[in-house]
């Protein structure tokens, strides 16, 4: 890409801000941790978690700065890595951590029954239906390479820094409506979900192919053909660790109801 893109770090120091605001978001899931396993009536929490969270922070914060955000706006292969870090695997692993239910563990008691009812409350159930969730993070994706958008967010701060959230959001919800980690007041059946999340995988698979072919304004051929390659094989890769784990569930889910069904049956007495 050729043309010119506003110096981000001159307009406001956002990046060092940034770098603080995951050095504490890792620092209070780890303090959360030490809470909860403080209370000698829980079980510990897992090291695993934490791991993931400060992994799936440290995802984040590569695609917002560093290297790869600084070659981002020249390289459309750089941005679509990006892309993948922020709106896929960041959002996999944040959830694996399991975040709210390690804030149910350590708030007090009025406090957690307050998060409770927030998570049943419309303003969540709407956006994290696995249709709303999909047509945010894939249809915010084809709004995004199919416009002049992307072209635009080069140019703007402000639109930079919302388009980023929204992928990163978006990737979180969709997510989040697909695997049930954390408590999910609202479930949906496995059949619903999978059967959405198909057609959201045909709906990215598409896009990448489109980009191959029609580059997002301002992107040379090579580079989206170089992004669209890297858009289609490691969003396969990320989303084939997400159809493992619902597969999973799903497969736990039905031999937990067959042991119970078959536990429920009555004794039958034959014949002496």
């Amino acid at each position: 890409m050729n043309h010119d893109h506003m110096d981000y770090g001159q307009a406001i120091p956002w990046e060092g801000l940034l770098v603080l605001l995951s050095v504490a978001a890792i620092g209070m899931y780890i303090g959360a941790a030490i809470a909860s396993n403080r209370r000698k009536h829980l079980r510990p929490w897992p090291l695993h978690r934490c791991v993931l969270w400060a992994s799936g922070v440290l995802c984040a914060a590569a695609a917002l700065t560093g290297p790869l955000a600084d070659r981002a706006p020249s390289d459309f292969a750089a941005h679509m890595a990006g892309h993948l870090l922020l709106g896929m695997l960041a959002p996999l692993l944040l959830i694996l951590a399991a975040p709210t239910t390690l804030a149910l563990r350590i708030l007090r008691a009025p406090t957690a029954r307050r998060l409770a009812r927030a998570l049943k409350s419309w303003p969540v159930r709407i956006p994290s239906h696995p249709i709303v969730a999909s047509l945010l993070n894939i249809g915010g994706l084809w709004l995004l390479y199919t416009t002049d958008l992307y072209a635009a967010m080069q140019q703007n701060m402000f639109l930079h820094l919302l388009v980023h959230f929204h992928v990163l959001l978006s990737g979180y919800l969709f997510t989040l409506s697909m695997i049930y980690i954390d408590p999910a007041p609202h479930r949906y059946s496995f059949v619903y979900r999978a059967t959405v999340f198909v057609i959201a995988l045909a709906g990215h698979g598409i896009l990448s192919k489109y980009l191959y072919a029609e580059p997002p304004p301002g992107v040379p051929q090579a580079q989206a053909e170089a992004g669209s390659m890297l858009m289609y094989y490691g969003g396969d890769a990320i989303d084939a660790v997400l159809i493992f784990i619902l597969c999973w569930q799903w497969y736990k889910a039905a031999r937990y109801f067959n042991s119970k069904t078959i536990k429920s049956r009555p004794t039958e007495i034959g014949p002496s």
